[in-house]
């Protein structure tokens, strides 16, 4: 089950809505919230949810031992490392052990047969949550929680367990223990996931099906596309892609309001920013607060001398890389990353950003992403290189075609609504129509329209777009 699907919008969401409501103590409201979530999860099927019964059991014992053991520092460490190194082989056997195999075997010729095995949905989330809760415990920031089935529902809560964000337990342990609903929170929670769900079928799909005609699976063909095509393809897939995981999580933010629960945002304009480093403190804040954190920092962060920041840089975008996905390209987008940070904080410094004009500076972000994003599609290296050979023109494929230019202009108005999504720019137009509802009726009464009126008329106008079309998966579902 996904979001953008019937079947969840006018039946599971309403339904569990209904219980956080009516339902009269918290107890109750988070015994239903579990078995909505477990349902959820278990939805494709349910062998994968025995998988996290027993990672939330290893780091429900192991926060226990390092809690009971605080007057011994090395035990405490030990279970530390004990507990988080079985998350990380449990998520290495089922994510990369394939890889790993399929790159000893393309060099050894060995072994003859590599297991295929599929990957668990949402493993990579809910696994860095239950480290950081694991982690945070051992720093003292949380009380280890006593209860098994109120970690559980903090892990597989349906909100965000599938693609995020990465919520922390210290985050929602408060509204987990209070789960207090709010008339106010409710209506901000149905608007703010009608706007993601908007969002995503139709903004985000629409993208999908202008990039998936420009950045074909198909080496032949892909090869014969323009320079021109592939450029506009990148740059559409640059948009479905913010739109698209913006939307999960709008919506994640949206049904977590809507029941008591505060999550953190985890998108912030990103398109709008002026260096490398911005963008990443605006995109996915969630996963780079995570590396940051109980990576970067406990390497040794910017204490250290230039080489090993160097070098700590380059450990987090290697693992940046690997944790979207088992493949060459997203450790090759990883380290692509970390080049432009490195060459951004030792080679250009500060004074670059003062001396640089601002729409250069943002014009060259917007290049630099839009690049990397190509290099984030095609998992087939064969596939990539054709792919970057085709922005040049390095295919002989030509500059343009008629069926490039027709395309763009068939699609024109709808990719500049696109591009104005990915701007500050519905959020500033609110802003200012209830500043002046502060001071005059007519424009009062416009801003209370407005509320009761835009959730229903986005939900409507998506569940257009959702008709014969039930299967919407979203793009981070893979990670």
């Amino acid at each position: 089950m996904v979001f953008s699907s019937m079947l969840f919008v006018f039946l599971f969401l309403p339904a569990n809505l209904l219980s956080q409501i009516f339902l009269p103590s918290a107890r109750a409201k988070n015994i239903a919230m579990l078995v909505f979530s477990l349902v959820f999860y278990s939805w494709a099927g349910p062998r994968y949810l025995l998988l996290l019964l027993g990672m939330v059991l290893i780091c429900w014992g192991g926060a226990i031992l390092i809690q009971i053991n605080e007057d011994a520092p090395g035990r405490r460490k030990l279970w530390l490392w004990v507990t988080v190194g079985l998350c990380l082989l449990i998520l290495g056997i089922f994510k990369y052990l394939g890889f790993l195999l399929g790159n000893v075997q393309s060099l050894f010729g060995v072994p003859e047969v590599i297991p295929q095995i599929v990957l668990p949905i949402g493993i990579s989330f809910y696994t860095f949550q239950l480290i950081s809760y694991v982690a945070d415990v051992y720093r003292g920031e949380v009380e280890a929680q006593s209860s098994y089935w109120m970690l559980l529902l903090y892990a597989s809560l349906f909100h965000q367990c599938i693609a995020g964000p990465i919520v922390r337990y210290k985050d929602v342990s408060a509204d987990l223990q209070a789960r207090q609903t709010r008339p106010e929170e409710i209506g901000a929670g149905i608007s703010r996931f009608a706007i993601g769900l908007a969002k995503k079928a139709v903004l985000a799909n629409g993208c999908a099906a202008v990039a998936d005609q420009l950045l074909v699976m198909d080496q032949q063909a892909l090869a014969a596309v323009p320079a021109m095509g592939v450029l506009l393809g990148a740059a559409v897939f640059t948009l479905q892609i913010y739109l698209d995981f913006s939307a999960y999580s709008d919506m994640a933010i949206g049904m977590g309001l809507m029941c008591g629960l505060h999550y953190r945002e985890n998108f912030n304009y990103p398109y709008m920013s002026g260096s490398i480093t911005e963008f990443w403190r605006r995109w996915h804040i969630s996963l780079s607060s995570f590396f940051r954190d109980y990576v970067y920092i406990p390497l040794g962060g910017s204490r250290c001398g230039t080489g090993r920041q160097l070098l700590n840089l380059f450990v987090v975008w290697f693992l940046t890389g690997m944790w979207h996905g088992a493949s060459w390209n997203f450790i090759f987008w990883g380290l692509y990353f970390g080049v432009l940070l490195a060459i951004e904080r030792f080679v250009l410094g500060p004074d670059a950003q003062r001396f640089l004009p601002q729409v250069l500076r943002h014009g060259g972000v917007l290049i630099l992403v839009a690049f990397s994003w190509v290099i984030f599609k095609y998992t087939d290296m064969a596939l990539l290189g054709t792919a970057v050979k085709g922005l040049f023109g390095l295919n002989h494929n030509g500059f343009s075609s008629a069926t490039v230019s027709l395309l763009f202009k068939n699609n024109l108005y709808f990719l500049i609504l696109c591009v104005m999504a990915c701007t500050p720019l519905g959020r500033m137009g609110r802003m200012i129509l209830r500043n002046l509802g502060r001071k005059n009726r007519v424009f009062f009464v416009l801003d209370s329209v407005w509320d009761v009126l835009h959730p229903v008329a986005l939900l409507v106008l998506a569940a257009m777009a959702l008709v014969g079309d039930s299967y919407n998966p979203f793009l981070y579902f893979q990670f």
